[in-house]
């Protein structure tokens, strides 16, 4: 019998996940099915509610729903809770469990680009401060990195951050970055600033240490701004688009029961995509 998943957005169209999960199924030889199922904000609490007449085993939450997926769980992992937000679901005995794999995307990436990233690492420094932030601080934390500096436009987000994770959190204002940068080894972008269609992320990588990885959420473009600036000095850089393809593998696992293997092949497949659509630059 096979086995329906979907990805559940508003708007959804635009999503890779059936790519990718498409790709494991046929790899794999598994009877099952990834579809999108677009919900408006206002019907995704009923959707929720009723999940198991829905046919899907289980599904991938986007936004605006990851933090409506929260609440409709009757049981969550450690991550999720650490969060408030899912991003995938499963059925279990009827009931309605999820997890966030955003902090596993976030550090498989990372492990499988530069290995030695997290080696002695005291301080990074993450832009942004909202919810793909709140992931990376917890990941960053949970590596073990002993600081780590937020810079946000709006401080008071940067210190709900701060508060949530404890001391180790220090939020600066977006005009302090410069000096937070002097000697910095891991710089991560969590804004919206360099996708396409936002303005740039402007800002001088020049105090950055010269052994420093920068990486950067966006995979629209592959190559942001921040990170071909990062190249031009020298500096290691890991696009976003390794966090989407990692961030899947526990989901597809759970489903469907394989562990699939983020490929060289898979990589190419979706940068064909988003070349297919013109968002390859």
């Amino acid at each position: 019998m096979t086995r329906n998943v979907a990805i559940i957005g508003h708007p959804v169209s635009h999503s890779r996940s059936p790519l990718i999960h498409g790709y494991w199924l046929a790899r794999h030889g598994i009877d099952g099915a990834y579809g999108v199922r677009a919900v408006a904000p206002g019907d995704i609490d009923s959707f929720l509610a009723a999940f198991a007449a829905s046919g899907l085993v289980g599904g991938n939450v986007t936004v605006p729903h990851k933090e409506a997926a929260f609440r409709a769980c009757a049981a969550r992992d450690a991550v999720a809770e650490a969060l408030g937000a899912v991003n995938t679901l499963w059925l279990e005995d009827g009931a309605l469990h999820g997890a966030n794999t955003d902090v596993h995307g976030f550090l498989a990436n990372l492990d499988a680009a530069e290995p030695d990233w997290a080696r002695a690492l005291g301080e990074a420094v993450v832009l942004g401060a909202g919810g793909a932030a709140r992931a990376v601080v917890y990941g960053l934390l949970q590596r073990g990195v002993d600081r780590v500096v937020v810079a946000n436009r709006t401080r008071a987000r940067g210190e709900a951050l701060r508060d949530t994770f404890g001391p180790r959190v220090l939020p600066i204002d977006w005009r302090d970055l410069g000096g937070r940068l002097v000697g910095c080894r891991l710089l991560v972008n969590t804004t919206s600033l360099g996708m396409k269609g936002q303005p740039p992320l402007d800002i001088d990588l020049s105090p950055l240490s010269p052994d420093a990885l920068v990486t950067d959420i966006v995979y629209v473009p592959l190559e942001t701004p921040l990170l071909k600036a990062a190249k031009a000095r020298g500096l290691a850089t890991v696009d976003g688009l390794g966090m989407l393809l990692h961030q899947a593998v526990p989901g597809f696992e759970r489903w469907f029961g394989v562990r699939p293997e983020v490929t060289a092949e898979l990589r190419a497949l979706v940068i064909a995509d988003l070349k297919a659509k013109g968002q390859l630059a």
